[in-house]
């Protein structure tokens, strides 16, 4: 058998952050085991796509990249795994005879997988021995910031979201296991965790609920910002809005809406009303006015009228989101909705969706133009060649700043003077080190 220090693993990962969290996991274990990792499945070994089924476009991004692999010849170990290894298992079995196609509950088992393939040996992914969390601390990773995985699964099957069927139903992990993740990564260098699962506001373990975990999360006796990734705006209790003013907590939450009309929430079974939407962002802002809320919105769901996507466009231009994720309704089948009659057109959609991303836009670039005059405290994850360091704030705004000795994750305290408009999607705040 060829050493394992001359070995390559190519990884290329598609959709959300719990993703990622699965991804830095697995590369990290293949570093200590003495593999080389790349992101690209050139000259790699082994090339492990881990996929993503939320709409048909993500489904179509995740085939591309294994048909462009196979394409450019690749000959090595070729594995296909996360969501859409779940929802279309044997279709992709069929398609790519050579591959391993491993769902997400033996996603943790792939280094046993590739170690059994170089040794000749046989392990059907259907025996593989995983777990949701048996995923080890990463110390080597693709990212700056450290993903920590709380929860996996949903319950709330919402019409339009195939995710309970490619994930499972909610579970969540143990507390004193993510305390001892979280101080396990601070002590390999990293000084932002983001808290990633499917549905972390539903998180309970023995009774600890979200903000339970959250609160022992910033007691922890170590030196690390905290960062909540997507989560449900529902659940949220008194402690929770607390604890968004505690020092270690950064001010940005992704909190999907979706849609702001009361009918469409609905008809999208989703478990809030605009309402309640809306109070939680006032509830925010009285906290802290530069508070950032980045959302999803979607556009298109069956039944919804030009009242109910004005709905939307009132809703993104009063409530100073700092992002919108705006996608257009893609049918899934095995939900509900994929039987709704009353269908948005193509046409329609695509309208909808240039009025809100433009909208989204301007509305973007004013949110950010609020920091000019502040300081952020900004992780570095890159440093051009002419010197130009880039990281994000604790709000989760883009800064760049002109430091040729600056160090990839390390924090610096930026005074913002100007911002950067080249690109007009995700214009970057631009300062001065204090």
């Amino acid at each position: 058998m060829q050493n394992t220090s001359t070995k390559t693993i190519g990884f290329k990962t598609l959709g959300c952050r719990l993703n990622q969290f699965e991804t830095d996991a697995l590369a990290s274990k293949f570093v200590k085991q003495g593999y080389k990792v790349i992101e690209d499945s050139e000259d790699a070994d082994v090339f492990i796509v881990n996929t993503c089924t939320v709409t048909n476009a993500s489904d179509q991004k995740s085939k591309y990249v294994v048909n462009k692999a196979v394409k450019q010849g690749h000959d090595g170990m070729l594995i296909i795994t996360g969501c859409m290894a779940n929802h279309h298992k044997e279709q992709l079995e069929v398609k790519y005879p050579n591959a391993y196609v491993v769902q997400n509950e033996d996603k943790s088992s792939i280094p046993d997988l590739v170690a059994a393939h170089f040794n000749k040996e046989i392990i059907p992914t259907g025996k593989m021995q995983g777990g949701v969390f048996n995923f080890e601390p990463a110390s080597d990773t693709f990212h700056t910031r450290s993903m920590i995985k709380i929860q996996d699964g949903c319950d709330n099957f919402c019409t339009f979201c195939i995710i309970p069927r490619v994930r499972g139903r909610a579970t969540s992990r143990k507390v004193d296991e993510i305390l001892t993740n979280i101080k396990q990564v601070v002590a390999f260098g990293y000084k932002e965790v983001v808290l990633t699962g499917v549905n972390i506001s539903r998180y309970n373990d023995e009774g600890v609920n979200f903000s339970q975990l959250l609160q022992k999360i910033v007691e922890l006796p170590v030196d690390f910002r905290v960062r909540i990734s997507s989560i449900e705006p529902d659940g949220f209790d008194e402690q929770f809005f607390q604890l968004l003013e505690h020092p270690k907590v950064t001010p940005h939450l992704h909190l999907c809406l979706q849609s702001a009309s009361e009918k469409v929430l609905l008809h999208m079974r989703r478990m809030y009303t605009f309402k309640s939407y809306k109070s939680i962002i006032e509830r925010i802002r009285n906290i802290n006015p530069l508070f950032n809320i980045t959302t999803d919105v979607i556009v298109g769901f069956p039944g919804e009228s030009e009242k109910d996507f004005e709905d939307s466009l009132k809703a993104v231009s009063e409530l100073n989101f700092g992002h919108v994720h705006t996608f257009k309704y893609s049918k899934r089948d095995g939900t509900r909705a994929a039987g709704m009659t009353n269908i948005v057109t193509e046409k329609e959609k695509t309208e909808r969706s240039e009025r809100l991303r433009k909208l989204a836009a301007e509305n973007k670039l004013k949110f950010r133009k609020q920091f000019i005059g502040l300081i952020q405290n900004v992780l570095v994850e890159s440093i051009s060649e002419d010197g130009w360091a880039k990281g994000y704030g604790e709000n989760y705004v883009p800064v760049k700043f002109k430091m040729p000795e600056a160090e990839k994750n390390t924090i610096y305290q930026i005074k913002i003077s100007n911002i950067d408009k080249a690109d007009i999607e995700d214009p970057i705040l631009v300062g001065e080190c204090i």
